[in-house]
């Protein structure tokens, strides 16, 4: 089978995006399709000193922008245009390509957002679109301890989620695409009604199974060190720290030498530390702002478990990784950690009707757990690299490529 792939964002060595389109191409490849690539044209050199690039089944085009709409990208919100015309001129691209090569299937895999059209279902062949995120809201009780500003930009993001439904593009994406890929369950909510029956439920994110074999081998955690929880992700208002910090009073009374490293940066850093300073907690806190990723995996071997109550994350790798290795989660049960993690493997959180108080009494009460009973961490610990194992970029190709010729199937990941 001949496939292109429409990735906008598409680079090895990255996380986030780049990484989802990578990684996509990489499995459909490995399941022996030849793939054809539209990407961005500053994608090319670190995609061309890949040793993978150079598979004979696979081929990269590049497209960009000329001119002054590669500066509008630095503007507020320029983003957004400067994407909307990329997909146009992907789509012609696409189209000069198609009568060259005879695709059977096109799939728009990056950006991952259900917000976003792509209009790559007008080449007339089968359409795969996803998988799409974004879908995700925050549950409103836990929107009462934000800042004016973080409530406003949630309600924002909600108004422009239910936009969808009247967007003419976005209903031209949905129409033509055969399969519909959502990340989550509440990103296919987020679908109009009339185009569920083509969606199914897929992660975006995976992990090498090798990259498990070799995390999981991790020298195990010293019982006697400090306990010490790990936070690794960007300093937003949505990560869902602020819940960790207002947890810390209870967790030090029953843990006193109880620490948290914080590795990230972000515009709502300043906002985090004066929360840590109001409730005296400062100094149960250690602020790193970047480390190498391959330094990470150290971290995990000093830590107790990944705390990451993220309010509406489509994804989070840093969950899957912290997994391979070995590492136990607290997360709480919405967006793609709620997903990720299940009771073998971490500490889920319950949000269903739950005041933000009720979920840092949760959150306090789950992080005291994990420092005062080795057993039951223990137990979390071994089953984690038997789930990241389930959530491969193969297996979500698996799904993917078999989900297209089921009707209606609706079907969900393990």
């Amino acid at each position: 089978m001949k496939l292109l792939v429409s990735a906008y964002a598409c680079e090895p060595g990255k996380g986030s995006e780049p990484a989802v389109g990578w990684n996509w191409v990489q499995a459909l490849v490995r399941r022996g399709y030849q793939v054809h690539v539209i990407t961005r044209s500053n994608n090319r050199p670190p995609i061309e000193c890949d040793a993978a690039s150079r598979d004979p089944a696979l081929t990269f085009h590049y497209f960009d922008l000329k001119g002054s709409a590669l500066r509008w990208k630095h503007r507020p919100g320029g983003i957004y245009a400067y994407y909307l015309l990329w997909q146009i001129g992907a789509y012609r691209l696409a189209k000069q390509l198609h009568a060259l090569e005879h695709f059977d299937r096109v799939h728009h895999v990056t950006f991952v957002s259900y917000r976003q059209p792509s209009f790559m279902g007008r080449l007339g062949i089968p359409f795969i679109f996803g998988p799409i995120g974004g879908g995700e809201t925050m549950p409103a009780p836990l929107r009462r301890g934000l800042s004016f500003r973080s409530r406003l930009a949630e309600a924002l993001r909600d108004f422009g989620g239910r936009l969808i439904a009247c967007d003419p593009l976005m209903r031209a994406t949905f129409s033509r695409a055969g399969l519909i890929v959502c990340t989550t369950a509440e990103t296919m909510a987020g679908i109009p009604r009339r185009y569920r029956a083509k969606c199914i439920v897929q992660l975006a994110i995976g992990i090498s199974e090798s990259d498990v074999d070799s995390s999981s081998a991790l020298t195990p955690r010293a019982e006697s060190a400090a306990p010490q929880f790990l936070f690794v992700g960007r300093l937003l208002y949505w990560k869902g720290l602020h819940l960790v910090i207002r947890a810390l009073p209870k967790v030090r009374r029953a843990v006193p030498d109880v620490r948290v490293k914080i590795i990230g940066t972000g515009e709502d850093r300043a906002w985090l530390i004066a929360q840590a300073r109001d409730l005296g907690v400062t100094d149960l806190l250690e602020w790193i702002p970047s480390i190498p990723h391959d330094q990470i995996a150290n971290e995990y071997r000093r830590s107790l478990a990944l705390v990451f109550p993220s309010l509406h994350d489509s994804g989070g790798m840093v969950v899957l990784e912290s997994l391979a290795a070995g590492l136990p989660v607290l997360c709480l049960d919405l967006g793609g950690p709620g997903t990720i993690a299940t009771p073998d493997c971490a500490s889920i959180i319950p949000t269903r009707g739950a005041t933000e108080a009720r979920v840092v009494r949760s959150l306090a009460e789950a992080m005291i757990r994990m420092a005062t009973d080795p057993a039951f961490r223990a137990r979390l610990a071994a089953s984690a690299p038997a789930r990241a194992k389930q959530l491969t970029w193969d297996r979500a190709a698996d799904h993917v490529y078999a989900s297209i010729d089921l009707p209606a199937s609706r079907t969900t990941i393990a």
